[in-house]
């Protein structure tokens, strides 16, 4: 990409001086001024000049000519070029090996490299960005380059490093790795030639870099690791024999405490017995490494021998010193001597070969079974009845799609070579049971058949448990996707609701046009509770508890339903007499309700019936229900009953944990009844199976009964008797929303009952308005999120002059998730879209009479 200089006419480029070059011009019009004064002297005293002095002048100046003549062609000096300078100054930044942007301190961008333009998002329309707007949409970096913004305002230096997940302009193939950018800014020496203070960011993607220290971090943690627990001790001294290092084996061994190993503070002599230690401090002279095997006694903390062979070595440093020792220990305080130590010594290795926790076998060169352990049979499914004709291929106990893998790894090992990769397979037998192999050459004396050992670790829960990680993983970037698809869509719905009432307002019933128009409104409301359940599915949506009637929930839910569970099921509704309200949030409980009836279906293949009731339950006959844990009190029953096939008591106890399913593999997350258990529970309520195998399932939902108390009661009878409130009003609203038709119906519904409007479409044209309305405004109205600014920083600055002014925030989201954005959360109140008409005007009504206005 080719360097991004801006256009001299827009930005002027602070980085080609110029004030020299007009210094300079200056200077030369002054000697052409002086020279020329000169000539008009002599030509007016030429009678009373002596032409001496005359002739003298003019050699003077002749002679002067020749040499300015000899010294440009000479190269001594020559005439300054402004475009050399700005080639030079453009070429020195382009060759830059990250971005940068030369700008002032206000962030006006006078210059950026050819590095910056191949950031994702970094030129819009054929112009760059400034660094704040780059990361404007990365949440993860507002607090980095908000600090970053202000030590450019400061005129400081300041660098971050920044991580986001997808990176900039968010990568489809890696959207889930962490990409870290290094921003960094600095303040430009001022001079003469800026007209304005500069500054530098720089911009430079690290990832590798990261990616590289950390791989590099968890290889040397690994290696420790492996060291401290491997079965040999191990240890190091440097020439004065201080020792610096120690593992956690022979500490053991030693009877120290390695977490108060500090390095130096213990000697040879005081691990090595008697004089012990003139051994392992000799060397070679030569300087050449050389494995020593010496056979000495070690001393324990408490003065006890311990007897063992060290493999130890030492070297001299060309200059003739001493250099660090390596000495491995192996223990020999328990090696056998005798033929009955040896006997024991194999009984315990063969205890301990068949009680391992993983399948051991060892192969022919072919791959060909010759001895296993006891895991081995359990694991492969293995009764090894096989070999009584001839010894059975291990390959053909794993899948055919591995099988390739493992042959070549057989014939790596049997070849001795150091690395062989293991082999991850899955198993022959029927089910998905999964074991990693590890291969590696047997030691075994030379012309013994066995050539391979084969280690093999039981992967299956391992397996089950990734598919579920990664079945989560994919259920929340769903939930983030139906999140922000509810989001966008509440804007949409919030215009065409408003623009509905605008235009009920101007037909009444009786208007041709009038049922149409409900029927617009209507079905927008329908989609405004798609929305909640998009909401809700993506837990962007809380609990909003609210007093119901179940036999209405039940029945606005029938015909959606008998969509779900298709022509050969049939569906039906029951309802008590006189059913008591419950207190519960109506799209969690739909949820709820849709996804048992689904479950429903799914247990009857061939078809059944569904039946839907709804009951009272007194507090008298709790306890003869026979359902434990749940307390006494008076109850609404949910009962969704179907001629399924039935449940077991096993699967029945473990039904409601997350992901267990008893559904194919593709067609069942096992997150749907721990979901609704959830939510019957955050309802303060119970749910209880009854099934019978081969008969059909019941779930039986218990929610408590709803009493309303005395407020409740007066304020529900004075909603019904109280006149109809007036919304009108004359204050000035400042409305900033960057949804063009939500701004434009919420302004024209405002206006309509009296009050003066302002718009903006952003927080930085907010800004702009206050300040020219001098800051005389009565009430905001903000977005919450919104580009470049959104509503909460829009409020830090209105803040600054407007400590007082009331504000209400729109947000498609639910409430509790916007306030936990906003400092000062208390100081603002809340309208959830989509809203209507009145809801927008009862809302503003509701605010400015608290500030003491809005009553006539």
């Amino acid at each position: 990409m080719a360097a991004t200089p801006l256009g001299e006419d827009s930005y002027p480029d602070p980085l080609i001086a110029s004030g020299r070059n007009t210094a300079g011009l200056w200077r030369v019009v002054a000697l052409g001024v002086v020279l020329v004064a000169i000539a008009v002297a002599f030509s007016f005293f030429s009678d009373a000049i002596p032409a001496d002095i005359i002739m003298t002048f003019v050699g003077v100046l002749a002679v002067v000519g020749v040499f300015c003549l000899f010294g440009l062609a000479a190269g001594l000096f020559r005439f300054a070029a402004s475009e050399d300078r700005r080639t030079i100054s453009h070429a020195v930044v382009d060759s830059l090996p990250f971005g940068a942007v030369v700008a002032d301190r206000d962030g006006k961008i006078s210059y950026v490299n050819a590095h910056y333009g191949s950031f994702a998002g970094a030129m819009t329309n054929g112009l760059p960005v400034g660094v704040s707007r780059l990361f404007a949409g990365q949440s993860e970096a507002s607090e980095a380059i908000y600090r970053l913004s202000r030590a450019a305002k400061d005129g400081r230096s300041a660098i971050e490093d920044i991580r986001i997940v997808g990176g900039l302009g968010g990568s489809q193939a890696e959207s889930a790795k962490a990409f870290w950018y290094r921003v960094g800014v600095r303040p430009l020496p001022e001079s003469d030639e800026t007209q304005k203070p500069l500054v530098i960011w720089s911009v430079e993607d690290i990832t590798r870099d990261r990616d590289n220290n950390e791989s590099a971090f968890r290889d040397l943690q690994r290696a420790i690791d492996y060291l401290d627990h491997s079965p040999a001790g191990f240890f190091s001294a440097d020439a004065h024999g201080r020792i610096q290092y120690l593992n956690s084996t022979l500490t053991d061994w030693l009877g120290y405490d390695l977490a108060e190993f500090n390095s130096g503070h213990l000697n040879l002599k005081d691990i090595v017995r008697g004089d012990g230690d003139t051994l392992l401090m000799r060397g070679r002279s030569d300087g050449e490494i050389h494995t020593e095997i010496i056979d000495i006694d070690l001393m324990r903390r408490n003065g006890t021998s311990l007897p063992v062979r060290l493999l130890h070595r030492a070297a001299r440093l060309a200059d003739g010193e001493l250099g660090e020792t390596r000495t491995l220990v192996l223990d020999k305080s328990n090696a056998p001597d005798t033929e009955e130590e040896l006997r024991a010594a194999e009984v315990r290795f063969s205890r301990f070969f068949n009680d391992t926790p993983f399948a051991i076998a060892t192969l022919d060169a072919d791959g060909r079974i010759i001895r296993t352990n006891a895991p081995f049979g359990r694991i492969f499914k293995w009764s090894g009845e096989e070999k009584s004709l001839e010894l059975q291929p291990l390959q053909e106990l794993i899948g055919e799609g591995s099988r390739d893998k493992f042959a070549r790894a057989v014939a790596d090992a049997a070849a001795n070579r150091s690395e062989v990769e293991p082999v991850d397979a899955l198993l022959s037998v029927e089910g998905d049971h999964a074991v990693r192999l590890y291969l590696s050459a047997s030691e075994m004396s030379h012309g013994s058949p066995e050539q391979v050992n084969v280690y093999a670790l039981d992967m299956t829960d391992q397996r089950k448990l990734e598919a579920q990680f990664a079945q989560s993983q994919k259920m929340q970037a769903v939930g983030q996707l139906a999140g922000g698809v509810a989001h966008d869509f509440n804007n949409l719905l919030t215009a065409i609701i408003g623009f509905s009432d605008l235009l009920l307002l101007k037909h009444k019933p009786g208007d041709p046009s009038f049922s149409e128009l409900m029927q617009i409104k209507q079905n927008a409301n329908r989609a405004a509770g798609l929305t909640r359940q998009l909401l809700a599915f993506s837990r962007r949506q809380t609990l909003r508890p609210q007093v119901l009637e179940l036999p209405l929930i039940v029945d606005d839910l029938t015909v959606l339903l008998k969509r779900m569970i298709g022509e050969k099921n049939t569906l039906a509704v029951e309802h008590g007499r006189n059913i008591w309200p419950v207190r519960a949030d109506v799209v969690q409980l739909e949820q709820v309700i849709i996804n048992l009836v689904v479950n429903a279906r799914d247990a009857m293949p061939n078809g059944g019936s569904i039946t839907l009731r709804t009951s009272n339950v007194e507090q008298a006959d709790v306890a003869g229900l026979g359902f434990d844990g749940m307390a006494q009190a008076d109850y609404v029953l949910i009962d969704v009953q179907d001629t399924g096939t039935g449940m077991s008591q096993e699967v029945i106890e473990k039904i409601f944990e997350p992901f267990f399913t008893t559904k194919e593999l593709g067609k069942g997350t096992g997150l749907g009844l721990s979901t609704v258990y959830g939510i019957v529970k955050q309802t303060e309520g119970y749910i209880y199976p009854v099934s019978v195998v081969g008969i059909g399932t019941t779930f039986k939902i218990f929610l408590p009964r709803h009493v309303a108390s005395a407020t409740e009661e007066t304020a529900k009878a004075i909603a019904a008797v109280a006149p109809a409130r007036d919304l009108t009003g004359h204050e000035r609203i400042l409305l900033v929303d960057d949804e063009e038709s939500v701004r434009a119906f919420s302004a024209q519904a405002l206006r309509a009952t009296g009050y003066e409007v302002f718009e903006a479409d952003g927080g930085e044209e907010a800004l702009e308005v206050l300040e020219d309305e001098n800051y005389k405004i009565d009430l905001m109205i903000s977005d919450v999120a919104m580009p470049e600014m959104d509503g909460p920083t829009l409020l830090k600055h209105v803040r600054e002059t407007m400590p007082n002014l009331k504000v209400i925030f729109v947000s498609g989201y639910a409430e509790e998730s916007v306030r936990r954005d906003i400092e000062d959360d208390q100081s603002v109140e809340f309208l959830p879209k989509p809203y209507s008409l009145d809801q927008i005007n009862s809302k503003v009504k509701e605010v400015l009479q608290k500030l003491g206005k809005g009553e006539q």
